[in-house]
């Protein structure tokens, strides 16, 4: 008898540059800005900006982050990604087909889903790796799919994970590394928890995102079984002039070092694998920013990227979805 067809399962990311050079980072931020999802500006305003300011100037500095970082095998969202993309695999088993695909960069999400057609998939389920949603990140891969569909005859079954900003699994994975990173809150050390901001006009305007951040502060002050007093949260990575989800990252933590709070734990929980964001903006920038302020102790706990944890959630989300 023959067999079913597998499942196709889709781990979807934004992307990252294909090197840690200033020609590489500029094609990637040229993509990446150019999304009306990720700046949803007017294109008569924003492009004069983006093409005669911000393109000429920003690669260079950001591909100097990106070396700080890089690794052997290459950038470490790419890395952590595929490795969480095998783990899932792994854990499915016989009966699923498991691709990673980027909405910018390497490797294309349009590719990885015509290599789950090839494969024989009738049904794709997409889990975009962001586990909050927002129409920046979320809305863009969902926009990434519309786009490849529309060139194809015959198309599977789509399952859009919306979100898993409280799922219990995933929760349960950003609480071992808190407990790994010995960073459980109290009076003297509270945990920061950073979320990647978005401007205020996009919650306005519907985007549930600060929403669902609060929700997954909550659950994981209570799977930590801490004092809420402990906790706080903040926002990181704004550019631009307009107001973006406060407190912002970059202005809290030092206040907080004037004002006496010399230690604090930092959990990165708008992501689910290090990245620029993670590794330079949070583990050098602010880190120094707060130091320099007064702070003694700054403890940054990493992403759960391929712990054990950590695909075992994104395995099960998987399988709810089955």
């Amino acid at each position: 008898m023959a067999s079913s067809p597998p499942i196709g399962v889709l781990l979807a990311q934004l992307g990252t540059p294909d090197a840690p050079t200033t020609s590489a980072v500029r094609a990637y931020l040229r993509a990446f800005l150019s999304d009306r999802r990720v700046v949803d500006v007017n294109p008569w305003l924003w492009k004069p900006l983006l093409h005669g300011v911000i393109l000429r100037t920003r690669p260079r500095r950001s591909a100097l982050a990106y070396a700080r970082i890089w690794t052997k095998e290459g950038s470490p969202l790419l890395v952590h990604s595929r490795a969480q993309a095998a783990g899932v695999a792994e854990r499915l088993g016989p009966g699923f087909h498991v691709e990673l695909g980027m909405r910018l960069g390497q490797p294309r999400l349009f590719d990885a889903l015509d290599r789950l057609l090839a494969a024989g998939c009738r049904r794709v389920i997409v889990l975009p790796l962001f586990p909050q949603h927002s129409g920046a990140t979320t809305g863009s891969v969902f926009d990434g799919l519309a786009e490849w569909a529309r060139g194809k005859r015959g198309l599977p079954g789509l399952t859009f994970v919306r979100s898993f900003a409280d799922h219990p699994a995933w929760i349960a994975a950003w609480a071992a590394r808190v407990r790994a990173a010995d960073a459980l809150p109290s009076a003297l050390r509270p945990l920061v928890i950073s979320f990647h901001g978005i401007p205020r006009r996009y919650v306005r305007e519907g985007d549930p995102y600060e929403q669902e951040c609060a929700a997954t502060a909550r659950a994981l002050t209570q799977a930590l079984g801490a004092d809420p007093a402990h906790v706080r949260v903040v926002y990181q990575s704004r550019f631009g002039r307009e107001e973006w989800l406060k407190p912002y990252a970059a202005e809290a933590l030092p206040a907080w070092a004037r004002e006496g709070l010399t230690s604090l734990a930092l959990v990165p929980a708008s992501f689910v694998a290090d990245c620029l964001e993670t590794l330079d903006e949070l583990g050098n920038e602010l880190k120094h920013a707060y130091l320099a302020a007064g702070g003694r102790d700054y403890t940054l706990v990493p992403c759960p990227n391929g712990s054990p944890e950590a695909l075992d959630a994104l395995t099960q989300i998987v399988r709810e979805h089955v």
